[in-house]
């Protein structure tokens, strides 16, 4: 596993939806995958939203803050078996999102039989159980995901300190 790189990298947020708003962990997921989408843009990397049936678990919470980034609808758990699902070409993807157990951890394991390499900030995942949260982790880690932090991730993706781009970010993340 490499470093994180803006070239090579894609964000995959995964399913921060209202319908899951009654988690312990709705909160601090949902503001830390809005860090995430904000630094995307800042650093130009691809940025792909997945709901899980909208229709019955509502969009993507507004506290995640999307503009213009695509967004797919699906029925399948794992995003990267949804229809439209696509990195751009990158061989790099930084997934958040809700549940880590579930929709997270079979798209981080369909991406990895990918040979896409993935890295998933812990503090940027959730479930409703810590149970399901920790074995969620565990998992993907064992299938060969880097498990990681937002900030360490997006201090990866900085490189360097100095840049226009560190001077937004850093606000982001302090």
């Amino acid at each position: 596993m490499s470093l994180l790189s803006r070239d090579r990298a894609a964000l995959v947020v995964i399913d921060v939806q209202e319908g899951f708003r009654s988690y312990e962990t709705f909160a601090p997921v949902a503001a830390a995958s809005a860090k995430l989408v904000e630094a995307a843009r800042i650093l130009e990397l691809p940025a792909l939203v997945s709901e899980q049936y909208p229709r019955g678990l509502g969009h993507t919470a507004s506290e995640v803050g999307l503009r213009d980034e695509p967004r797919i609808e699906k029925t399948v758990f794992s995003a990267a078996r949804a229809e439209g699902f696509d990195l751009e070409g990158r061989d790099q993807a930084l997934v958040c999102g809700i549940e880590a157990h579930v929709c997270v951890s079979q798209t981080v394991h369909d991406l990895l039989e990918r040979g896409v390499e993935v890295h998933v900030p812990a503090d940027a995942v959730g479930s409703r159980h810590a149970l399901d949260y920790e074995r969620g982790l565990e998992r993907m880690e064992r299938a060969g995901a880097v498990v990681t932090s937002v900030e360490a991730a997006l201090f990866e993706l900085l490189e360097r300190a100095g840049t226009p781009e560190f001077k937004a970010v850093q606000k982001l993340i302090i």
